[in-house]
């Protein structure tokens, strides 16, 4: 079983920053860019402290105003908080789980749109990937280049963890560009009604 992404981070933002406020959380993931490599909703961390301090995890340090500033809540990781993260970040160390993108569906379904269409879809795809690997690099770089002290920038190991999320684009761009040549060139051509598996992919193939 996944473990939850959300919740896992969150509990360890709290464990890192405590007492730390829900805005501080919500801000120190969107500045690791949890969002991109690990899908984490901004939306979805207040929810995440609430269902943490309910099922006692992290409890509540106080609650104060600055000035004219909304009224915040501070949270500190309880030691049952602990042991689960402990739990969690075990588990999902040793997991080899894959995501099931619905990207694989699609290309399952290449012979039900028109070719063109394929074509000009994939294109567009690599210019987006293109871009991303230009902004995560220069984030990469950004991140090493700083203190790594949490207090202060992010830490160091998240440049590592949007160096994993980097390498899958990478994959999936090589991934593309070849198909999209295979495809131009019709050494893969599912629109002719004569598909042969000689033109399928083949583990390995260059």
């Amino acid at each position: 079983m996944a473990v939850p992404t959300t919740r896992m981070l969150v509990l360890y933002i709290v464990r890192l920053l405590q007492p730390v406020h829900g805005y501080d959380v919500r801000r120190e993931l969107l500045s690791w860019h949890a969002d991109d490599w690990a899908n984490v909703k901004p939306g979805s961390v207040y929810g995440a402290l609430n269902t943490l301090q309910r099922d006692g995890l992290i409890a509540v340090e106080g609650v104060g105003q600055e000035g004219a500033r909304p009224e915040r809540t501070t949270y500190r990781l309880t030691s049952e908080g602990e042991k689960e993260f402990g739990e969690m970040v075990r588990s999902a160390l040793f997991s080899a789980e894959q995501p099931k993108y619905p990207y694989f569906a699609a290309v399952a379904l290449f012979p039900a749109v028109p070719r063109d269409d394929v074509i000009a879809a994939l294109r567009s795809r690599i210019l987006k990937f293109e871009a991303e690997l230009v902004f995560a690099e220069r984030e990469i770089a950004r991140i090493l280049a700083g203190s790594g002290d949490p207090a202060e920038t992010e830490p160091y190991h998240v440049a590592d963890a949007m160096g994993l999320a980097a390498a899958h684009t990478r994959a999936d761009l090589e991934w593309s560009r070849k198909t999209l040549e295979r495809i131009e060139t019709r050494e893969l051509d599912v629109w002719d009604g004569q598909y042969q598996r000689m033109n399928t992919w083949e583990p390995g193939m260059q």
